[in-house]
């Protein structure tokens, strides 16, 4: 059983060598992450391993010592600085990855995660973020939870014994909240397209963000939708109380919303870690490409920074820095690919900086990595509508791709795919 200690007694668990795993979305430790802080001294040494969300996890490891390393599959806005100066390690992976690197490809020493209280029967539920931990939970020589009061115990999600844990932290605290972004009238108006192309009885996977969150909004009028996401949010959990996304159709997991975590506030997380209409499952379930292939009717809706008229996608770096990571968008797109009466979208803007720089380029940047091949691409849709690019033979899809550009564009498009740059990157 579990050694009962205060979170202040952490970093003395620390050694010089170590490679430590830190749990990220809502069972980031918290009050483990204050302490640690607090004493940088004692990360001296030590490799930290986490995948950090952005807009979701603020914590920059690389801050707590100078010999303190660390390695993440995501720049957010409070490490970029760090991955730039080659402070931390980025390894750029997609989701399903990540968790077959963690399994299969690294020693972990430690792992540190926020949990549920242990429950009657002595296990433990991974609550409502089970994500990455069961990569690294068998394998870890020590365990630390961080068990908070507040953390709904979910049942339908994986629970492991108690005795597992090598030291736990008590802990009562709000769940981590992920505020909710602001729906403009131009994400209106693209959720608006990327709706006409959702029928009833699809099985939607979706992010966050201003977008993802006016496609929500707009499926209102559907019914009968599944839903087998990366993440859950307060949108997806009005659609179910609503009865419009019952998974009624799906094939798999039917009747479920399936879902690694969730990203909201704590009225989501409560009702997530409650209901039977929500079962958490682990990213080697959630992003499984041959898992998803056999839902029938599967939707992946996602967003980029920039469509190249190739069909080239970049939705993590802008101006040759790293702004975001893979994530798992490309293993939903090729899974969709692969579903009977499947289809993937990409929903951008047409344009950045307040409409001076348009989002579909002439080409990416020698300075950008392509995130999803041209070869991935289904839909693409703006504000100015939704075109279906992946059979159309280059001339057609350049030309599909400028007709939904923003019309301040178009014809500066064209001149630069007729006189190609080396330099070109967005139009200004």
């Amino acid at each position: 059983m579990a050694h009962w200690i205060e979170a202040e007694a952490v970093p003395d668990l620390l050694q010089e060598g170590m490679t430590v795993f830190i749990a990220g979305v809502t069972a980031e430790p918290t009050e483990i992450l204050q302490a640690l802080s607090e004493r940088g001294d004692k990360a001296a040494g030590v490799r930290f391993i986490a995948v950090s969300v952005p807009g979701t996890n603020c914590f920059d490891f690389a801050s707590l010592h100078p010999q303190a390393m660390t390695t993440v599959f995501f720049a957010t806005p409070e490490n970029r600085k760090s991955v730039a100066a080659g402070k931390v390690d980025f390894i750029p992976l997609q989701y399903r990855a990540i968790y077959d690197y963690l399994e299969n490809d690294l020693s972990i020493d430690m792992a540190i995660a926020q949990l549920p209280p242990i429950n009657k029967v002595a296990t433990v539920s991974h609550g409502v973020s089970v994500d990455f931990l069961p990569a690294v939970l068998d394998k870890a020589k020590i365990v630390v939870g961080e068990m908070n009061a507040r953390q709904p115990v979910a049942e339908n999600a994986p629970h492991f014994p108690a005795s597992r844990l090598t030291y736990a932290v008590a802990c009562d605290r709000q769940v981590k909240r992920v505020a909710d972004a602001p729906i403009t009238d131009t994400a209106r108006e693209i959720g608006r397209h990327v709706a006409e192309l959702i029928s009833d009885g699809d099985c939607i996977q979706i992010g966050i963000g201003a977008i993802p969150a006016a496609v929500l909004s707009a499926l209102a009028e559907k019914n009968d939708l599944g839903f087998h996401s990366g993440m859950i949010t307060g949108s997806v959990m009005e659609l179910i109380q609503f009865g419009n996304m019952n998974g009624v159709k799906k094939n798999i997991d039917n009747g479920k919303a399936v879902t690694g975590v969730t990203l909201g506030d704590e009225k989501l997380a409560n009702w997530a870690g409650t209901t039977a209409a929500v079962s958490f499952r682990p990213v080697n379930y959630t992003h499984d490409i041959c898992t998803i292939r056999n839902i029938d009717n599967f939707v992946s809706i996602n967003s980029a920074l920039e469509v190249d008229l190739f069909g080239q996608v970049n939705s993590d770096m802008l101006h040759g820095c790293q702004v975001s990571g893979t994530g798992g968008a490309i293993e939903m797109m090729r899974a969709a690919a692969l579903s009977k009466g499947g289809r993937s979208i990409i929903a951008l803007n047409a344009t950045a900086e307040r409409g001076q720089v348009s989002r579909i380029v002439p080409r990416l940047a020698t300075t950008t990595a392509t995130t999803a091949l041209r070869t991935d691409v289904d839909y693409v849709v703006t504000e100015y509508g939704a075109r279906r690019i992946r059979h159309l033979p280059l001339s057609a899809r350049l030309e599909a791709l400028i007709e939904i550009a923003h019309p301040d564009f178009r014809d500066w498009l064209r001149e630069e795919w007729q006189t190609p740059s080396p330099a070109t990157t967005a139009g200004r």
